[in-house]
């Protein structure tokens, strides 16, 4: 796919970690599922804050980016008061959008897998646009080789 970037070598994670907070719970004491991607966007906002700078300052500078698509496979739970980490990694770098891959761990175990797709926008037109330089640089080093999709 023209455009597109895919690594062949070892890649940088970027990890982040939430505590659980109480309401953030279901009746079964476990996170409710719609967290999650809650949870995801945290992660991404402050990937974005380490390794890119001040979301605003981008969008001044004419890209903004939207989420096209997210998926969730539930492994494993996290209760009230536990420490989720997340490991993020790029799976794509396309001309316009960018994938992620995320797993969510508590105390090692697997609680969630996920991807997320962001296509990058002019602000105020929505239209598609390039994935600015600077971007495409500050998430390079996190690109990892696709993996295909579970059967």
């Amino acid at each position: 796919m023209q455009g597109a970037e895919y690594a062949q070598t070892v890649s940088e994670v970027f990890t982040h970690r939430i505590r659980v907070r109480y309401g953030e719970c279901d009746p079964q004491g476990v996170v409710f599922n719609a967290n999650w991607l809650a949870y995801y966007d945290i992660v991404i906002t402050e990937l974005w804050r380490e390794l890119v700078g001040d979301y605003s300052g981008m969008v001044e500078q004419g890209a903004d980016m939207m989420v096209a698509e997210a998926g969730i496979r539930f492994r494993g739970p996290a209760r009230f008061d536990d420490v989720v980490e997340f490991q993020l990694s790029v799976t794509r770098l396309g001309e316009t959008a960018v994938s992620t891959r995320v797993e969510a761990r508590v105390d090692g175990n697997l609680a969630t897998e996920g991807t997320m797709r962001h296509v990058f926008v002019d602000p105020g037109t929505n239209t598609k646009r390039p994935i600015p330089e600077n971007i495409r640089a500050a998430l390079r080093p996190l690109l990892v080789e696709e993996e295909p999709a579970p059967a």
